[in-house]
């Protein structure tokens, strides 16, 4: 009877931190900036259309900063990452050997013999050396690697999805129950995202969700105070 070969897959998060990142933190943005002004300018007793009006510069402009912002950070990382690729290479090119030395070092600190950490060294060096050094010795690799246009691109459409959801509310909920409803619209929104980057993430679903909801909830009471306060004032 013949054998079956069995393929063992694995499948890692580390693939997918750079854009996860960025996406559950601006659609959380989204969500708390967005609800926040809403039930804000609603408890200063503002019309339905400044409510509105105020949703839809929250969701326009905070996309734009997000992206903004998270495309100025990675890039940054890009460039530090781009002048220790260049480093490396002249390092290879002008002292190979002490190259070689320092990633059989490596391999020897990770519990390898002398002899054998100098063999690996020895064939990664043959196989794309600049690679090895890169990868074992300053940690950059293709999967970590810093894509900033990713990176934007994923904040600022995360951002507007979790806007929106506040935003479209008050087309659909009755001026006198709308910071009521927002409120705890946005709360249990706010909780299922949380819920679902830490299972993305490999961590607790409930933590998660609790970490999201109470900033979300203190975010709300917040800015739901300062509102009342001035719509007392005026």
């Amino acid at each position: 009877m013949p054998r079956r070969r069995l393929h063992h897959r694995e499948r890692h998060l580390t693939s997918r931190i750079g854009w996860l990142r960025a996406a559950v933190l601006g659609a959380n943005d989204g969500v708390v900036s967005t609800a926040s002004l809403i039930v804000g300018v609603a408890a200063a007793h503002a019309s339905h259309e400044a409510i509105l009006t105020a949703g839809v510069a929250s969701l326009v402009a905070g996309a734009m900063s997000m992206a903004a912002g998270e495309y100025v950070s990675v890039s940054s990382q890009a460039d530090m990452e781009e002048a220790e690729t260049e480093t490396e290479r002249k390092e290879l090119e002008t002292d190979s050997a002490g190259e070689l030395r320092e990633l059989a070092a490596i391999y020897v600190k990770r519990g390898l013999t002398p002899q054998l950490a100098h063999d690996v060294a020895v064939q990664l060096t043959e196989h794309d050396a600049l690679d090895a050094h890169l990868r074992d010795e300053l940690g950059i690799s293709e999967a970590l690697k810093a894509r900033p246009m990713q990176a934007a691109l994923a904040s600022a459409v995360s951002y507007a999805s979790g806007a929106l959801l506040p935003l479209l509310a008050v087309l659909a909920v009755p001026h006198a129950h709308l910071i009521g409803i927002i409120s705890v619209g946005s709360l249990v929104l706010l909780a299922a995202l949380g819920a679902v980057a830490a299972r993305a993430g490999g961590a607790s679903m409930i933590a998660g969700a609790w970490r999201v909801l109470i900033w979300g909830a203190f975010a709300l009471a917040v800015t739901a105070g300062v509102g009342a306060l001035f719509g007392a004032v005026a």
